[in-house]
């Protein structure tokens, strides 16, 4: 979950240009369990920005190291307020 939220705070640091928090981690449910050893895919896409917020969907995959095909192992809405320099809430740049 660590490194979802890396990937999602990467994604809505560009956005948002600038620091943010992560607020809330919305539907995430695990659909196969992910071994010591395999290897994990994050990929994450902007969903949607507001005033102050960004929501950022992840999705997870992982494959076995002997194995070729991958699995779809969770995913999530993460949704970040992006900060100012005080850490207050602050506005986004448009477009």
């Amino acid at each position: 979950m660590s490194q979802m939220d890396l990937a999602a705070g990467n994604m809505a640091a560009r956005a948002s240009q600038g620091r943010g928090a992560t607020v809330a981690v919305e539907a995430m449910q695990f659909l196969h369990p992910v071994k010591v050893g395999d290897e994990v895919t994050i990929y994450a896409s902007l969903r949607n920005i507001g005033r102050t917020s960004i929501r950022v969907h992840v999705d997870v995959w992982s494959r076995s190291r002997f194995e070729k095909g991958s699995q779809k192992v969770t995913d999530a809405d993460f949704v970040f307020v992006a900060l100012d320099e005080l850490g207050q809430p602050r506005e986004l740049p448009e477009g």
